[in-house]
């Protein structure tokens, strides 16, 4: 583990920056590479640690992948030509890869098995793992089946119809792999709309898919075939740099070719609620998904009461909007936000603890949290909590706290933004 202390600044955030690819989009189209048939390029494609779990385990599975810099080569065999690991594979701290996978291994003529760290192993995975088994899956694992290292023994499934209790886009993309895999027709039908990345991707290599509002089917036994994939920039990672613009007074900052897709904007939708000066202007699509820039300056922030339809939409970006709501005028009530709990860690308990830590008022609740605006932050030594977006909402508080910020393992970064502290020193000026 290491620790990095972040001193005071008076430094404003200034002009123009780009953010590493989407995470959810790299994760995807390595996966769908793997399957295809023929040779895919995936450009800006994110070299965190959770997107090389995925490249990983398809390497694992016979998958030629070939990396130079963030640019990679997939040299697919087809679903056919993949190959049982001859060791477990390891998923680390990926979430993305470990449902999504569970998918795909259920659906394959093979013997897999898969573990994950310390946080992995306590997220739940019986919400893949019981509409798998629906489909004639045969998985088994800790807890009733619930927890990583779990054993996949490859089957041909069926068809079946999905109706999701979980608002989550890994369920909703692992029950759609398994569906491509299997015979006869699946349907996914969602509590509520949740990020489309999939549905958007895999036509892109051949693969029909047919939505129609809530429901989603998709045929069995289609074989994808090699596509060309430029993936746009995360708009969970320029979270961050939003805020960050939005709370230091005198900021001017312009976020290129960030990937706009209207289900993972709920970011820039709650800070605008706030009276966040922010700007968006879609410039081209990469395949279906919209791509601009986003124009950030120093505003005044009002509380908002955040809850409902929005929260699936910026679900992973709670903790940075958390910090800007110790910023706001008034009162900012998070509600419908449960799903906290099974991210990296315990998300609502680990923002509460760490924007406490740092001199602000906030309270926990049973789906949320209550916090107080207009703290003024001391600083302070601060835990990530091995979560990456933990580590990053710490490092954004540094810039108005009035002591240093330590953040205790500051590495976890990594698993979506290498390139963080680089690219936030460049702007500050």
């Amino acid at each position: 583990m290491t620790d990095i202390q972040l001193q005071p600044t008076s430094k404003k955030l200034q002009g123009t920056m780009s953010v590493p690819g989407d995470k959810s989009i790299s994760h995807r189209s390595v996966i769908f590479s793997g399957l295809a048939e023929g040779t895919s390029h995936i450009t800006n494609f994110l070299t965190g640690e959770d997107c090389l779990r995925t490249v990983e385990a398809f390497r694992e599975m016979g998958v030629r992948i070939d990396q130079k810099e963030d640019r990679l080569t997939v040299y697919g065999n087809g679903i056919q030509g993949l190959q049982e690991p001859s060791a477990p594979l390891n998923f680390g701290n990926s979430g993305t890869t470990a449902r999504l996978m569970s998918g795909v291994l259920a659906g394959l003529p093979l013997f897999t098995t898969a573990f994950g760290d310390a946080s992995l192993s306590k997220r739940p995975m019986d919400r893949v793992v019981v509409p798998l088994k629906e489909m004639g899956a045969e998985i088994s694992g800790r807890n009733q089946n619930r927890l990583l290292p779990l054993a996949f023994t490859g089957r041909t499934l069926k068809g079946a119809v999905h109706e999701l209790t979980v608002r989550s886009a890994q369920v909703k993309s692992a029950l759609l792999l398994a569906g491509m895999l299997a015979d006869g027709e699946t349907k996914v039908v969602e509590l509520g709309q949740t990020r489309n990345h999939t549905e958007m991707l895999l036509p892109e290599f051949g693969v029909d898919i047919d939505v129609q509002g809530s429901v989603i089917t998709i045929q069995g036994g289609q074989q994808p075939q090699a596509s060309d994939i430029k993936v746009p920039g995360d708009i969970s990672s320029a979270a961050f740099f939003i805020v960050a613009a939005s709370i230091v007074p005198g900021s001017n900052l312009t976020i290129k070719d960030v990937g706009l897709n209207p289900t993972r904007d709920g970011i820039i939708q709650a800070m605008k609620q706030m009276g966040a000066d922010i700007d968006t202007e879609i410039h081209t699509y990469i395949g279906r998904e919209p791509v601009g820039d986003i124009r950030v300056r120093g505003s005044r922030l009002q509380a908002l009461k955040l809850d409902g339809e929005l929260i699936p939409n910026l679900i992973d970006e709670i903790p940075i909007i958390a910090l800007a709501a110790t910023q706001a005028e008034g009162t900012t009530i998070i509600k419908d936000a449960e799903e906290l709990k099974f991210k990296e860690t315990d998300r609502i308990e680990a923002v509460v603890t760490t924007l406490a830590k740092l001199g602000a008022d906030v309270e926990a609740t049973d789906d949320g949290m209550i916090i107080h605006g207009g703290a003024s932050l001391q600083g302070g030594s601060i835990h990530s909590y091995g979560d990456h977006r933990i580590g990053m909402m710490g490092a954004v508080a540094s810039l108005i706290s009035s002591n240093p910020v330590t953040i205790e393992d500051k590495d976890c970064i990594n698993i979506s933004y290498p390139s963080f502290f680089e690219h936030l020193n460049e702007v500050l000026r």
